[in-house]
């Protein structure tokens, strides 16, 4: 239930490209340390909006799933001009009611996330193509640097860190730096 099918370097490595190959049809991605770092507001980085328009532009959905705030994720849903949830219980309810609101079967749908234990455990439990990036910043709820201890451990003793989707991996320790965004 923990292994992603995919780990990428970034969720702009996901082209339509990619996912039609795959069958796949929507993207249901989380926010937090994938799309843009944890408690971040301002712009969106503009490669991740030019990233946002291929995507729509080849026609595949996308909507996230966020276990943040109403409030945030209704900002950062009209800052990349896409449909959204939050709070969504992952990993347990978010993820059905995505599917629901999209009329797509699970098959047909990637969960793009950075932790184990809401994506790739939620995308998984409903029989989504799950794809774990590594977070975007070390700043983190408390809550959520417990859970990576848990995590990195789980990745570096299970073998999940040497499975790769479409030929990359990525090292769990590794952190890319934080874009360049204004707090709110």
């Amino acid at each position: 239930m923990l292994r992603p099918r995919a780990h990428l370097r970034s969720v702009t490595a996901i082209t339509p490209q990619w996912l039609q190959e795959r069958g796949l049809r929507a993207l249901l991605l989380d926010l937090d340390n994938t799309l843009v770092p944890y408690r971040i507001y301002g712009e969106a980085p503009q490669g991740l909006l030019a990233w946002l328009q291929t995507l729509q532009d080849a026609g595949i959905q996308v909507m996230l799933v966020s276990n943040g705030s109403r409030r945030r994720v209704r900002y950062w849903c009209e800052k990349l001009g896409v449909p959204g949830f939050g709070p969504a219980g992952k990993p347990w309810f978010g993820f059905r009611k995505a599917l629901r609101r999209l009329g797509l079967a699970p098959r047909e749908v990637a969960v793009v996330g950075d932790q184990l234990f809401t994506d790739v455990l939620g995308g998984n439990l409903i029989g989504a193509y799950t794809v774990l990036v590594p977070p975007l910043s070390k700043r983190e709820m408390g809550y959520t640097r417990l859970v990576r201890k848990l995590e990195r451990w789980v990745l570096q003793n299970t073998g999940l860190g040497l499975v790769a989707g479409s030929g990359e991996e990525f090292d769990p320790k590794e952190y890319r730096q934080e874009p360049t965004m204004s707090k709110d």
